[in-house]
């Protein structure tokens, strides 16, 4: 004997349950997620579109002007800003690189974890607060490529950690390149550029 489908709920750990048993609770807040997931779909949708509208009419633009004063564009890697002619709204076309690292990381950390060990305590506090920091997993599992890099500022006259420096730039690997349009507007001209959130978390 068949059953209808719609007579039927998948519960959370797959079995079918009748409709008919399901809490009236339930039911709504099921389909309010479902609409709401269905709504978030169609304006992810909506922002990929505009972003590649946002590309392509800059990459329109660039191209006139290049006509006009018989230029080439610059290279996939340069950033641009496009101003309005008040000055008040900007576009930015921003283009970064996905880092991450290889094994000499983690000799780099093992050396300085050797130097650390080495130095004398207090001189050294600030160094070794920047340190830890630079290495703690995020929350997303992940290390900060911009703490670590930022380690190689550290003017440190020590041959083990200058050492353990050039360890990091070797793990340095570019995963890819990616692209980023950003919205920045100001209220007045002397007024500082603010960003226009685009995602839910910021608006």
């Amino acid at each position: 004997m068949s059953h209808n489908p719609d007579d039927y709920m998948t519960d959370s750990a797959g079995r079918l349950v009748p409709r008919k048993n399901v809490r009236a609770e339930d039911l709504l807040q099921d389909e309010l997620v479902r609409k709401l997931h269905e709504q978030a779909a169609q304006h992810r949708e909506a922002l990929r579109s505009f972003r590649e509208t946002c590309f392509a009419d800059i990459a329109s633009l660039l191209d006139l002007l290049s006509e006009q004063y018989d230029a080439k564009k610059g290279g996939a890697k340069g950033n641009l800003t496009l101003s309005s002619y008040d000055g008040r709204l900007r576009v930015s076309i921003c283009i970064g690189d996905a880092i991450s690292f290889g094994p000499e990381l983690q000799v780099a950390k093992e050396l300085i974890d050797s130097c650390l060990t080495r130095w004398s305590e207090g001189a050294n506090d600030n160094i070794r607060a920047i340190v830890m920091d630079a290495f703690d997993v995020g929350k997303e599992g992940h290390l900060s490529a911009t703490k670590i890099l930022a380690l190689r500022r550290l003017s440190i006259d020590d041959d083990e950690w200058n050492r353990a420096m050039h360890a990091i730039t070797a793990s340095v690997k570019v995963d890819a390149t990616r692209s980023y349009v950003r919205f920045h507007e100001r209220v007045g001209q002397r007024e500082p550029f603010v960003q226009v959130p685009l995602d839910m978390a910021r608006a």
